[in-house]
């Protein structure tokens, strides 16, 4: 194929007549050198190359240096089509019947024409001659009107040309000339890329700091709409000059250019700072946020009623230019993202700033007006939801761990928790509240899946929390009463409203909770023992029948059961029940193990004794408020027994006392036979008897225990020899 050099470098193509052609120049052209002029009076005829160049240069500069986004080589391209073309009727073919790329190469991909592109289209068709300057109309040419912003005019100038130059070509005028009908076939085409590069402009103008021109804008509705009424379709016969320019296209083009343009400018190095932390990505989302949000505004606001009066919708694609262009902003510094409140923060952008029905703050102004596709493709949020849980599960141990260290700080400081509303209290169990409520919460403002996921992450920090806090404060110097029962409230508060609040994913925690509860109540109750220890080894002695023993007993028992008043009710309820069992318990367990043994008077003595210390132990339980009832018929049972003096009764005692506690066992009814010396053969008829009732007690027994009424299971009696002589 020859390249535009080769063509220009023929002498038909500089301007040389065939043999029998008078040797004038064409009307309407004129030499590039001004040695081969043949008059100055073709030269000032009609406006020179220089004038269209010039011309053409103001647009190209009106253009913002967009010029270096285009290819220069296209109108190269189209220019060898369209001598190649021109050529074929030396063949008997159609003038040109396939060089509609100079026309298309502007218009129809949305390509602007800057000056630089004209001077290299001309210096191609000949290095003696430029391309001829339209005739103009009222005395301004197409040029002149196009950098007047006189859209519509120039294009009435460009579509007589164009007219004119179809009819000419149909007539058969330029088969002697080819040369000719290029140069101003060209100069339409240049001129119609002049026309679109000028669109462009003032597409980019619109939102500039030079504000709206209605005017401009009325033009650019009014010459799309014409070119397109003047070019519906591409001709049959595939003539470029009537090819459709796609000026619509072309100025949806600019559009999405103009809005990539401010969008990418913000928060890039050398605008603003880069954003290396939360703080710097909140600024320029914010940024973007009010440059989207201006700019929407002023094109609903000022340019869009422009373009409707011309019969032009601009707002949906105004919408979706910036959504896209968004779209790609967002996607460039997702992949910049780092760190949990980064993360976050694009997220809740993304989900609750940019999606929000208000974001152009205007009650009458929505960004929604049909849907859009996803700010964030897909992938790149399932990614961003990906990176911010794994740092989320990092961040929330260290929290639970801030709150383990501010509470080993007060345990410390040895300061006692504070009483709040008659409890003990402690900010355990509000911190670790505000901690789940607030990334719960947060999570759930973005998604449902996230908030899922955040939930789960939650409760299984909680639950190592949960043993770590265990070990610490066992291990520390601050297991007083009042510390272990504002734990206690705290963990019974965690496990209740928890699990209220999210029943499906702490339900699991209920377990741990209530374990760690439990291990705090022994550990209470541990204290109460070890004060009252020693107390108990006084009761069924002999000194015991002419002293009140069981006094101070029961004043550690009232000052315990005070620190239980300031502890939930339930878990107090269940620890005093604890501590009442357990003094029932050690009053049994020392009667049935005797250090000395009492006969006649002593043993009626010690029984009365007995029996008002079981009423007083039960009173004052009572007054405390234990619900525990069932003991304290035990130790009036084995005071009868003791103190018994209607041998056949002993049976009815017995029974009772297996009626009641059906978790005695054979070693206790020996233990208490033990105490009577009653003989080998009633010994031997109680005990059967006994056994007989134990047996049939066992399934009760079985039941009774799970309920957590168990009393002589716990009590171990030694083989003495008092109990081996009732055996034999």
């Amino acid at each position: 194929m020859p390249t535009p050099e080769m063509l220009t470098s023929r002498p038909e193509l500089q301007g040389s007549k065939e043999p029998g052609e008078p040797q004038t120049p064409v009307k309407g052209t004129r030499r590039a050198s001004s040695k081969e002029a043949p008059s100055a009076h073709h030269e000032d005829a009609r406006p020179s190359l220089g004038t269209l160049r010039r011309a053409l240069s103001r647009v190209g500069q009106r253009a913002s240096g967009r010029a270096s986004e285009e290819d220069p080589g296209l109108l190269r391209r189209s220019s060898r089509f369209l001598f190649r073309s021109l050529r074929r009727p030396q063949n008997g073919s159609p003038a040109a019947d396939h060089c509609q790329g100079t026309a298309v190469t502007g218009a129809g991909h949305g390509s602007e024409m800057p000056c630089g592109v004209v001077d290299g289209v001309s210096q191609q068709l000949s290095p003696k001659a430029g391309p001829e300057e339209l005739e103009p109309e009222a005395g301004q040419s197409v040029a002149d009107l196009i950098t007047q912003r006189q859209l519509l005019a120039a294009f009435k100038q460009l579509q007589h040309q164009e007219t004119q130059l179809v009819d000419e070509k149909a007539s058969h005028t330029f088969e002697r000339d080819p040369t000719g009908f290029a140069r101003r076939a060209m100069d339409v085409c240049l001129h119609y890329d002049g026309l679109g590069a000028e669109i462009g402009t003032i597409v980019r103008e619109t939102l500039g700091p030079g504000g709206v021109d209605p005017t401009a804008l009325a033009e650019l509705a009014q010459v799309v709409r014409a070119e397109e009424e003047a070019h519906p379709r591409s001709p049959a016969d595939g003539d470029f000059l009537r090819t459709p320019r796609r000026w619509r296209q072309q100025w949806e083009n600019a559009v999405r250019r103009s809005a990539q343009e401010r969008v990418g400018q913000v928060g890039v190095r050398g605008t603003s700072e880069v954003a290396e932390g939360a703080s710097d990505l909140a600024r320029v989302l914010a940024e973007l946020g009010r440059l989207v949000r201006c700019d929407l505004q002023k094109i609903q606001l000022e340019v869009q009623p422009v373009y409707t009066a011309a019969g032009f919708p601009a707002w949906e694609t105004y919408r979706r230019a910036y959504h896209d262009a968004m779209a790609q902003r967002l996607q460039e510094l997702a992949h910049e993202a780092r760190g949990c409140e980064q993360l976050y923060t694009l997220l809740d952008w993304a989900a609750n700033v940019y999606g929000s029905p208000d974001f152009l703050g205007a009650p009458d102004l929505t960004l929604s007006t049909e849907p859009l596709p996803p700010l964030l493709a897909p992938e790149v949020w399932a990614q961003l939801e990906s990176d911010y849980t794994s740092f989320l599960e990092t961040k929330i141990s260290s929290c639970f761990d801030g709150i383990l260290q501010l509470e080993q700080s007060l345990w410390a400081a040895a300061e006692a928790p504070e009483v709040l509303q008659g409890r003990f209290h402690t900010q355990l169990s509000t911190d670790v509240h505000m901690l789940v409520a607030e990334h719960v919460k947060a999570a759930g403002a973005i998604s449902a899946e996230l908030e899922a996921t955040t939930l789960r992450i939650c409760a299984r920090e909680l639950g190592l929390f949960l043993c770590r806090f265990e070990k610490a404060f066992l291990e520390s110097g601050a297991v007083t009463e009042p510390h272990l029962g504002a734990n206690i409230n705290a963990f019974e508060e965690l496990r209740t409203s928890l699990l209220a609040r999210y029943p499906g994913t702490f339900s699991e925690l209920e377990k741990p909770l209530a374990a760690a509860t439990r291990v705090f109540q022994k550990r209470l109750l541990q204290g109460l023992q070890r004060d009252v220890q020693p107390l108990f080894r006084v009761l069924c002695t002999k000194a015991w029948l002419t002293q009140d023993s069981l006094q101070p007993l029961m004043d550690k028992v009232v000052a315990f059961a005070h620190h239980l008043e300031h502890v939930t009710p339930l878990r107090a309820q269940e620890t005093l029940q604890e501590a009442h069992r357990y003094v029932v318990r050690e009053y049994i367990a020392q009667a049935l193990r005797p250090r000395e043994r009492f006969r006649g008077v002593e043993r009626k003595t010690g029984s009365q004794k007995m029996s008002l210390e079981a009423q007083a132990i039960g009173n004052t339980f009572q007054g405390l408020g234990s619900e525990a009832a069932w003991l304290d018929q035990a130790i009036l049972c084995v005071a009868d027994i003791l103190g018994e003096t209607r041998k056949d009764y002993i049976q009815r005692h017995l029974e009772a006392l297996v009626r009641n506690y059906p978790d005695i066992r054979r070693d206790h009814v020996l233990a208490i036979l033990a105490m009577r010396r009653l003989g080998r053969h009633r010994n031997q008829r109680l005990l059967q008897h006994t056994q007989d009732l134990l047996k049939a007690a066992a399934k009760a027994r079985a039941s009774e225990a799970s309920g957590g009424r168990v009393l002589f299971e716990e009590i171990e009696v030694p083989a003495s020899v008092d109990v081996l002589l009732t055996c034999i």
